[in-house]
C-alpha cells in the first residue's frame, strides 16, 4: 500500500524540528513510523538552512546542522515541479513552492499556518487534495 504524500512548510517544519511544538506531535509521529510520505524539493531544504542559518537554531540552543540532519532523515526528496498554471499563484511568492509540489506530486496533504497558502485550501479540496493549518490536519489523518 503506498503511503499518502504530504508537503510541509518550513514554519511547520521548524515547529516540529526545532520548537517540539506539542501541536505537531501527531505529525511527528506519522512521519517517524512511515503512515505518511513526507516530500520535499532541494528548495525547500534551502529555505530551512536559511532560516536556521540566520541564528533561530543558535537562539533555541540547537545546531543548525542537527536540525537539517533531522530533516534529511526523515524527508523523501523529489525534483521541483514545473510552475502551475494561472489560479494557482500564492500571494506570497516564498510559499509558491510547497504549493506547487503539492498539487503537482500529487500529495494528500499541505500543511501551513500560512495565511496566503491557506486561502488556496477551497480550490485544493475541490481538486481532492487538502491545504490545512497542523492542527486541523490531525482530524483527517
Amino acid at each position: 500500500m503506498q503511503r499518502p504524500a504530504i508537503v510541509i512548510d518550513t514554519n511547520v517544519v521548524l515547529d516540529w524540528l526545532l520548537f517540539d511544538d506539542p501541536s505537531v506531535r501527531g505529525l511527528a509521529d506519522a512521519v517517524q513510523t512511515c503512515r505518511v510520505d513526507w516530500i520535499a524539493t532541494a528548495d525547500m531544504r534551502d529555505e530551512l538552512a536559511h532560516v536556521l542559518g540566520r541564528g533561530l537554531a543558535a537562539q533555541r540552543g540547537a545546531r543548525a546542522e542537527a536540525v537539517l540532519a533531522a530533516f534529511d532523515a526523515r524527508v523523501r526528496s523529489v525534483p521541483r515541479p514545473q510552475p502551475l498554471a494561472p489560479g494557482w499563484r500564492c500571494s506570497d511568492p516564498d510559499d509558491q513552492k510547497f504549493v506547487d509540489l503539492a498539487r503537482d506530486a500529487g500529495a494528500r496533504w499541505l500543511l501551513s499556518r500560512d495565511r496566503a497558502v491557506l486561502k488556496l485550501a477551497r480550490r485544493a479540496r475541490a481538486c481532492g487534495w487538502q491545504i490545512l493549518a497542523p492542527s486541523a490536519w490531525h482530524e483527517t489523518a
